[in-house]
């Protein structure tokens, strides 16, 4: 699966990719992170319908990923779950107002971001009509 992770900041896009490895958890396929660090190649990667789930950083700049998350909802067609950071947990109700469809919080902690994006991806595959592996591959 395609994982799209924006951030302007490249530390942060290193922390999501550590954290998701090749694969976030046993039952769910490898993926393959895109990075991007401009809301432009955001949209452009989502409207190219080959991205599966996007990481968006909600403290980005010039383009905050909960204001891009927002638009992508409204804009994309079939837009792919979102998985919003935030900086602290009482950003939940703007993520909400994002439309985000999981959430965590900086500081990330790997292994909640790598069970939010295996949960998105278990979603993304039901939504598809996809069928996860009976076996998981190694």
């Amino acid at each position: 699966m395609r994982v799209l992770v924006y951030s302007d900041d490249a530390g942060t896009r290193e922390k999501v990719r550590l954290a998701i490895g090749r694969r976030p958890a046993a039952d769910v396929p490898l993926v393959e992170i895109v990075e991007c660090a401009t809301q432009p190649a955001v949209l452009k990667h989502l409207d190219s319908g080959e991205i599966d789930i996007a990481i968006l950083d909600g403290e980005a700049a010039p383009a905050g990923g909960m204001g891009v998350s927002r638009q992508a909802k409204d804009e994309v067609h079939n837009c792919p779950p979102i998985l919003l950071i935030i900086a602290r947990k009482d950003d939940r109700w703007l993520a909400n107002w994002s439309r985000a469809d999981a959430v965590v919080a900086q500081p990330l902690d790997p292994m909640a971001v790598a069970e939010a994006v295996a949960d998105l991806m278990r979603r993304r595959l039901n939504l598809t009509g996809s069928n996860l592996p009976a076996q998981p591959v190694s």
